[in-house]
């Protein structure tokens, strides 16, 4: 066990005795380089050979968050020791390599361990040392470089949720360089739209999407035409994509889609001037393209659900749940039933509501 309670081996009860024992000594061994790392830090050792401990131990265990704590004591005591003891351009590129270094020391450990969240937060950390210690073209430099890495790490796993958080932080400070910040989100845009083409499950695109597209609007000035050109635009792509309605990621960026049509979300939303005859227009086409899918997978519950919101957001605009939408909602339900047993409760508790404002 790692102090913090991580295992850092397989159960030893079935292994051979000359197995178990060559655990036991890496065991030992992990145990003795914590304690080495954890004296030299109290002792203010903060020398690269403590730098090459903490290396030693996180790339065994790179979980082990307090040894990160301790990396960065070292780091920045060595940064401040460069900083203190020459020129400035002598300095600078002194930490530069250092900060060069440091992100070598960390690629390996992300590809092994990409969804480790220490080792997302540590590389963010050093990319702002260079950000505080270097002049700013240096810097950027840096920062574009990560940029390019975090796209080959999303092209080996484009569904990581931590590369796709922490890209969306690479572009926000590449966005705030001086002197000529610029925005990125027609190059962000563009990049989900690639990133869904090669994979439409990819929840953390389209999550993406929803967070660029108003900007992109409110940055272009757009028009109410071009704005519902840009609904009708990605209601075609989620449409396309609907090949597989068995996708949960694709229902959760329809339902943002329609949220375009409720009165209430729309002034948020990328299309906010629609008349009530163009949301109810809207809604039931997705009403009938929605239907169409169950011709062959009468059997995906998204399907019934998605129809059962549509239909109630109808019936919220035009005020009134009519008999024939009360009984196709009804109906929906009871298929749900069905479906999804573990939500009986849910679709019981959504059939009285319907009942009891009819």
């Amino acid at each position: 066990m790692s102090s913090h309670g991580a295992s850092l081996y397989g159960t030893s009860q079935t292994k051979a005795p000359e197995a178990r024992q060559e655990e036991t000594k890496k065991i030992e061994t992990y145990h003795g380089l914590e304690r080495l790392v954890r004296t030299k830090i109290r002792e203010q050792e903060l020398t690269p050979e403590t730098l090459q401990k903490t290396s030693e131990l996180l790339s065994w265990n790179p979980e082990y968050y307090t040894i990160w704590n301790y990396r960065r004591l070292v780091l920045r005591h060595q940064f401040s020791t460069v900083a203190s003891n020459g020129p400035d351009d002598q300095a600078a590129d002194q930490i530069a390599s250092m900060i060069k270094s440091e992100l070598q020391f960390l690629f390996p450990l992300l590809r092994k361990f990409p969804k480790c969240y220490w080792i997302w937060n540590h590389r963010r950390w050093i990319l702002e040392e260079a950000r505080l210690l270097l002049p700013t073209p240096v810097a950027r430099q840096f920062w574009q470089e990560e940029l390019a890495l975090v796209g080959k790490m999303l092209s080996m796993d484009n569904r990581n949720f931590h590369g796709w958080g922490y890209r969306r932080a690479v572009i926000e400070v590449l966005e705030d360089f001086p002197p000529d910040k610029k925005s990125m989100v027609q190059e962000e845009f563009d990049y989900t739209t690639k990133m869904i083409k090669t994979n439409l499950s990819n929840f953390s695109a389209w999550h993406n999407r929803t967070k660029l597209i108003q900007r992109l609007l409110d940055e272009k000035s757009a028009t109410d035409e071009e704005r519902k050109k840009m609904l009708d635009d990605e209601l075609a792509l989620i449409h396309r994509a609907f090949f597989d309605p068995y996708d949960q990621s694709l229902w959760f960026y329809h339902q943002n889609l329609m949220c375009t049509f409720n009165p209430v979300l729309a002034p948020q939303t990328m299309a906010p001037n629609l008349t009530n005859a163009e949301r109810l227009d809207y809604i039931q086409k997705e009403i009938g393209k929605i239907q169409d899918m169950l011709d062959g997978d009468d059997d995906c519950k998204w399907i019934y659900q998605s129809l059962i919101g549509c239909t109630l957001l109808a019936a919220k605009i035009q005020g009134e749940v009519s008999p024939e939408a009360k009984a196709s909602v009804s109906g929906w339900l009871n298929r749900l039933k069905e479906l999804d047993p573990l939500r009986k409760g849910r679709w019981l508790d959504l059939e009285s509501s319907l009942n009891s404002n009819s």
